[in-house]
């Protein structure tokens, strides 16, 4: 399960189940959500022990260090073990989860069309002139 060769960045996220899928993983590291030393990381680069990234995921920002290299995904309480989560404990509250609007296609009530109780009772005033 320990890999001793290399190991790219996109498949370790992925393996310590920072993310769910590796197409996920690589596609944070594209558009710059995970950081070497400040500095952008391609979904390639080489894992090595003791590195520290910055990721940011949705949920929030990571700080981690790399204790050990995991090639496989693993159940979550044996994959913790390959990381060390070195986030400051400010940053931890910084990110907080906006889920998208929730939408129904429902619209709301009272706004937008008139229903046929309202309907009615409009013709009913119009009829009464």
């Amino acid at each position: 399960m320990i890999k001793k060769e290399k190991l790219r960045i996109d498949k370790y996220l992925w393996s310590i189940r920072l993310f769910k899928t590796r197409s996920l993983a690589a596609e944070a590291c594209e558009k710059g959500k995970v950081k070497l030393n400040g500095d952008n990381v391609k979904p390639a680069k080489t894992v090595n022990l003791n590195d520290e990234y910055e990721v940011k995921t949705e949920a929030r920002k990571w700080v981690i260090k790399v204790t050990g290299l995991l090639e496989t995904r693993l159940a979550y309480s044996e994959a913790i073990k390959y990381y060390e989560d070195i986030t400051p404990p400010d940053e931890l509250n910084s990110i907080t989860f906006q889920p998208a609007a929730f939408n129904t296609g429902k619209r709301l009530s009272k706004v937008g069309r008139p229903t046929k109780k309202d309907r009615r009772s409009f013709e009913e005033f119009m009829d009464e002139d």
